[in-house]
């Protein structure tokens, strides 16, 4: 998707490796020929799976790269950093939500990126990820969910390696896009999952270049403007996307295209480009709903072969088949169970260019964490039936309190607050008074989480680590294996700064979402940006 710096061909092969693919195939009712009907079959199998990966890519407007559809498919490491986010548990039917991101490079490593992204002075620079965006599927795959967090958003960085390089970067605290950086695409999905508590199962990349060819590929999506717009250089506010348009509503492609992605300074902020580009990400996916592509066997394979050269992926998705899989649970939501937000959030107080989250942001990753669809447009269902009920506690036997070792640590500290003195002191205490006489505050770790958690390292100490949880009435659902600790580990997170009463949350409604979101349904065809008052012409 869009990314800008600015401040502020074989034939696909047979999933069982048979050959094939989109040859002509006979007709409805055939020729009667033997394996006319098989044929047909292969070629509507292959259209579909084509469209629905064409579909992935563009309605989060991050894309898939690979070399051929068949073969040698660009990808890299799921993470590459510190993170701690668990899977959502499976609901009745054995579903669980999907979680892809997607990034945008403005990496000018390439005389296409250079020609254009200019900033020729900074080829050979690491790209920082200038767009990000979280597609979120829900367990049943009957509505979908898209946040951005806009690139100059401070926050918590955790340690990361470089896959290809093998330098490790110790955790920072700073604007979320510089993560691209820090160890690839793997360290920015570890940056959401402790920000989000969401785990997030796949990452896709894209460039400037393969913005262009995707957009040539799909052809015109409509815009609009309510004034002439021109996002040019100004005096004393350098750059600019090159957009220029007339007002009222026109079908863009190609490098036109990337202009509204990149576009920022002409809407009169970085949210506000997140906006448009959600505008254009709607307006795409009813643009590809309508075209009549599974029959256009022509316009399938140049969707297809731009596809194949526009996006690296994470490796676990790395197969044909795994992406047929994959593209085959989006292609079905309709626009209006489709919901576009931005998280909420409010000047850094320790930078005026700089962003932190809002309130409100952490009522959205609860939504996220607990599949609460962001529309209302469903089928009335209680959402939690809907999710499936929690899994029931483990049945491993219990323990005497007294013989449960206990580690307390403070994790209160967040972007823009300081930790709470003594919470891991306070809330060790209040185990103590409940019978676990062995639980000690430890000072030896600096962490900071947005949700209370309990962790334990093996599965022999999981109903320990549940009768813990119990004692102190965390939810089963924040009760999370790793090996990051030698027993049995309370981290008191940002949620719980005062008391020893672990804090209930009501859970959310579906389309209850914060007021300050920016929300934008699927379906919505009148949304028109606002051109700020400089950038008219």
């Amino acid at each position: 998707m869009s990314l800008t710096r600015q401040p502020g061909q074989g034939t696909p092969a047979e999933p069982d490796g048979s050959g094939g693919g989109l040859h002509g195939g006979g007709r409805e009712g055939g020729s009667g020929r033997p394996g006319d009907g098989r044929r047909m079959r292969r070629a509507l199998r292959w259209s579909a799976t084509i469209l629905a990966v064409v579909i992935l890519g563009t309605a989060g407007a991050g894309y898939l790269y690979y070399r051929h559809l068949n073969a040698n498919i660009e990808k890299g490491e799921r993470t590459s950093g510190d993170s701690k986010a668990k899977k959502a548990e499976p609901n009745a039917a054995g579903q669980t939500p999907l979680n892809i991101l997607l990034i945008g490079s403005d990496s000018r490593n390439s005389d296409a990126n250079v020609a254009l992204g200019g900033s020729r002075d900074n080829r050979g620079n690491p790209p920082l990820g200038d767009v990000q965006m979280l597609i979120h599927l829900s367990a049943d795959r009957e509505s979908a969910a898209v946040v951005s967090i806009p690139r100059d958003t401070r926050v918590d960085i955790p340690a990361c390696t470089d896959p290809e390089t093998g330098k490790k970067y110790p955790a920072t605290n700073d604007i979320i896009n510089s993560s691209l950086a820090r160890g690839g695409a793997g360290c920015t999905l570890a940056t959401w999952q402790n920000l989000t508590g969401v785990y997030i199962d796949h990452w896709m990349t894209i460039d400037f270049a393969g913005v262009v060819s995707m957009a040539d590929a799909i052809g015109g999506v409509e815009v609009c403007v309510k004034q002439n717009v021109w996002d040019r250089p100004l005096p004393g506010v350098p750059g600019g996307s090159g957009l220029k348009m007339k007002a009222g509503r026109k079908d863009v492609e190609g490098k036109q295209a990337l202009q509204w992605l990149r576009t920022r300074h002409a809407w009169g902020s970085d949210p506000l480009r997140a906006r448009a580009q959600h505008m254009y990400m709607n307006s795409m996916i009813r643009t590809l709903k309508k075209q009549n592509v599974f029959t256009d066997t022509g316009r399938l394979m140049d969707l297809a072969e731009a596809a194949t050269k526009s996006l690296t992926v994470s490796e676990e998705i790395g197969t044909v088949k795994k992406l047929y899989d994959l593209g085959m649970q989006l292609k079905s939501v309709p626009t209006d169970r489709i919901t576009m937000t931005t998280m909420p959030n409010v000047q850094d107080p320790q930078n005026a260019n700089h962003l932190v989250p809002g309130s409100g942001a952490d009522k959205m990753w609860q939504m996220l964490r607990e599949d609460v669809p962001f529309d209302k447009n469903g089928k009335g269902k209680d959402a939690a039936k809907d999710a499936g009920e929690e899994k029931a506690a483990s049945a491993a036997p219990t323990s005497a309190p007294e013989s449960i070792g206990v580690s307390v640590v403070n994790g209160t500290r967040t972007a823009t607050l300081a930790p709470v003195s003594g919470r891991a002191h306070a809330i060790a205490r209040h185990l103590v008074g409940k019978g676990f006489t062995q639980a000690l505050q430890d000072s030896s770790q600096a962490v900071s989480v947005e949700r209370t958690v309990v962790r334990y390292p093996s599965e022999d100490l999981k109903g320990e680590a549940l009768q813990v949880a119990k004692a102190l009435g965390i939810p089963e659902s924040s009760v999370r294996r790793t090996t990051d600790v030698s027993g049995v580990t309370v981290v008191v997170g940002s949620d719980w700064r005062t008391g020893t009463a672990y804090p209930k949350e009501s859970k959310p409604s579906a389309g209850s979402l914060p007021e300050n979101s920016d929300a934008i349904n699927g379906s919505d065809e009148d949304q028109c940006m606002e051109v700020y008052a400089p950038y008219r012409w």
